[in-house]
């Protein structure tokens, strides 16, 4: 990663009726939003190592239950314990499970040593330690085409778009905070060929073969900016949850360096899974996921409850900013929904999931003790029930824009 990644903002396809209640509407002060996520469309139900390999068996045989609801709902912990999933019993692989993917499931400036010395945490690379910077998902290869999927799924969920905010036509100069693998800032460097696009990062993961008006350089945005006041038009920020201890602070530096009448915009996501019909409860593997980086932020000391919070527009009104919009969608995942738009949204985000489940988990559920076989144990059953039509899974995801007066 980066100190931003994942790239992700997937709308619900609402109704003809009710497409002109979701126009955003300005705001400096009232908290009213513009809500792009209606219910979802209703689905129609049906009835890694070793370890991991077993646990895939043995996931299928709580799937249906945990969909029915035939599992009592007594009191758990916040994170049920590794040796849950170990427990669980056997059986066969169910007809109502898929898999999303088949039958598989430079920097401009030389960069030192240093940089490139990542951190490795159970054969996984991290990057490297510089300054404040902190971020929890790996920056291999594995996670970064785990990345490159979920951009896809938020440029589907926005109906192609890259941004929100109300950009003009002759803007001259963009900066993409925690580019990642820099697809954001390849797309929107392409589409708009006279605007100069620069996007920053933790880790050099960025391919070189890119559009000759974009650089990528090596930065912690969590550290005091080194661009020029007033110097750019619009600035990019997504899916950075977990890894900023201050947001205030980081947007303060966004509205001094934009120019005025430029805009900031944030795009984050809830790391829970929810569903509106109670497919997703306590026991599932699904509503356990979330629980695993609630449990890192304790340790880590950044939020992953960005969403839930509110953070964004309540550190873009103390940074300053002004006309704060915002939209909220629901992200679906696996095979369920029965509109076309949302199920191939669906599937997508469930192909991005499943693409690097075990990296996405690595550092989370280290610092919670688990082994790699025992977080493999869990991502077996995970991937069950991402593949099973009976669970109606969705995670929120949060779109705020606003201007710099």
């Amino acid at each position: 990663m980066s100190g931003a990644q994942p790239t992700s903002d997937p709308s619900v396809e609402q109704p003809e009726a009710a497409k002109s209640a979701d126009q955003p509407t300005a705001s400096t002060s009232n908290p009213a939003t513009t809500s792009g996520a209606p219910d979802l469309p209703a689905a129609t139900p049906s009835a890694a190592g070793a370890a991991a390999a077993e646990a895939e068996a043995a996931a299928a045989a709580t799937t249906a239950a945990h969909a029915a609801g035939d599992v009592p709902a007594a009191p758990v912990p916040a994170l049920l314990p590794a040796s849950h999933w170990a427990d669980l019993p056997q059986a066969p692989r169910d007809d109502d499970t898929d898999s999303a993917q088949g039958d598989n499931a430079s920097s401009t400036a030389s960069m030192s040593s240093s940089i490139l010395q990542y951190r490795t945490i159970h054969g996984r690379t991290y990057h490297s330690e510089r300054g404040n910077a902190s971020y929890w998902s790996p920056n291999d290869e594995a996670q970064n085409e785990a990345l490159d999927i979920i951009h896809h799924v938020l440029t589907l969920s926005l109906d192609n778009k890259l941004h929100i905010a109300p950009l003009g036509d002759n803007i001259q100069k963009v900066l993409d905070i925690g580019t990642g693998t820099g697809i954001w800032a390849i797309d929107f460097a392409d589409e708009h060929p006279n605007c100069e696009v620069i996007g920053t990062d933790l880790s050099p993961t960025q391919p070189t073969w890119i559009p000759p008006n974009l650089k990528f350089e090596i930065d912690d945005c969590t550290q005091e900016w080194t661009f020029a006041e007033n110097s750019f038009d619009y600035i990019h920020i997504r899916w950075l949850f977990g890894s900023i201890a201050d947001w205030t602070h980081l947007f303060q530096q966004a509205y001094r360096s934009l120019k005025p009448g430029g805009y900031l915009e944030s795009q984050e996501a809830s790391i829970m899974f929810h569903s509106d019909d109670g497919s997703v409860h306590e026991k599932t593997a699904m509503a356990q996921f979330g629980k695993f980086f609630l449990e890192a932020a304790k340790v880590i000391g950044r939020s992953f409850t960005v969403v839930e919070d509110g953070t964004q527009r309540k550190a873009m009104e103390e940074a300053g900013f002004v006309d704060i919009q915002e939209k909220d969608l629901k992200t679906p995942i696996g095979p369920w929904p029965t509109d076309p738009k949302q199920l191939e949204i669906a599937r997508f985000q469930q192909m991005a999931v499943e693409q690097d489940t075990e990296g996405t988990l690595n550092m989370v559920a280290s610092l919670q003790g688990w082994t790699p076989t025992e977080v493999a144990v869990y991502v077996a059953h995970l991937r069950r029930e991402l593949r099973s039509k009976s669970i109606h899974g969705y995670y929120p995801q949060k779109i705020v824009w606003a201007r710099k007066p």
